[in-house]
């Protein structure tokens, strides 16, 4: 029987190692990883799904002029009522996709490669409304920031995405684990900026693909492809049920794709904290002095 290679995450990392990581502990820890995220995270991500259906439907209705096609029930009323759901499921589902992922790394280190579902379940659960708390003021700082000329939000984003990392693996509170992403990044913000850049890019241009199929469909339905444009099929286009579960299937592609970051945000997060604080080889060298005990 093979065993499961083992990744360190207490440990320094280039920049290459960072990626490598990332994807190989997706990789090896396929099916106990995704099995705990899917059981904890998929019903608010159903709800998710379900709640941007809702959202696109009002949207498409509102964009259809064509007066006897239109169900005519949808106002502005509606469509804000439409986009709140939306946006509250999202915050959730974020909230609880990113401890999963956060709570089922530290077990996994805990016990050495061996993640316990109960364990991550009940921190995931006893630590929901910090997570949530924290979300509302990342996502709060960095909206107020790309407003500001943009360059606040680019400045705040290294930091406030290792802020995660911080409640899960140093315990802190909301308000310190927001401050000390900005304690751990000082001196070397360019690194950290530059690993997440590289990052996102990757995850945007895989998820990119998958946005191909719904706007080849739309292209082909619009008769873009034939030469033959058809206005009304472009006004109807978009409450289009095939269309609705291709973007659906892209947006679950993209949500899923964006765990690659958080995992790559932790393995960060531990490569900054062992150069300012040697935790992971204060415990390797403790270990050690245990083993030579026994």
């Amino acid at each position: 029987m093979n065993q499961t290679p083992y990744i360190e995450f207490k440990k320094q990392r280039e920049l290459g190692d960072i990626l490598t990581d990332a994807f190989g502990f997706i990789r090896n820890q396929f099916k106990p990883f995704f099995g705990t995220f899917f059981k904890i995270v998929g019903p608010y991500l159903l709800v998710m799904l379900i709640a941007y259906s809702f959202y696109f439907y009002a949207i498409g209705d509102i964009m259809n002029f064509n007066i006897e096609t239109s169900n005519g029930v949808v106002g502005p009323f509606m469509i804000l009522i439409a986009l709140f759901l939306f946006l509250v499921s999202i915050f959730v589902c974020y909230a609880m996709a990113q401890a999963t992922v956060l709570y089922y790394i530290r077990s996994y280190a805990n016990n050495k490669g061996r993640a316990d579902f109960q364990e991550v379940k009940r921190d995931v659960y006893t630590n929901f409304w910090r997570f949530f708390g924290l979300v509302l003021l990342v996502g709060l700082a960095l909206a107020a920031g790309f407003m500001l000329c943009f360059i606040p939000g680019i400045y705040l984003y290294p930091p406030l995405m290792l802020s995660f990392s911080v409640l899960v693996f140093d315990g802190k509170s909301v308000g310190d684990s927001f401050s000390y992403g900005f304690t751990l990044v000082k001196d070397n913000w360019w690194a950290t900026f530059g690993t997440l850049l590289v990052i996102g890019i990757i995850v945007a241009v895989i998820g990119y693909a998958f946005n191909i199929p719904a706007a080849m469909y739309m292209w082909a339905k619009m008769g873009i492809f034939s030469g033959e444009m058809d206005a009304e099929t472009m006004s109807n286009g978009f409450i289009d049920p095939i269309y609705v579960i291709l973007n659906l299937l892209s947006v679950l592609v993209q949500f899923m794709l964006n765990l690659v970051s958080v995992v790559a945000g932790a393995l960060i997060y531990f490569h900054l904290n062992e150069k300012k604080n040697f935790t992971g080889t204060y415990e390797r060298i403790e270990n050690l002095g245990k083993s030579s005990q026994q």
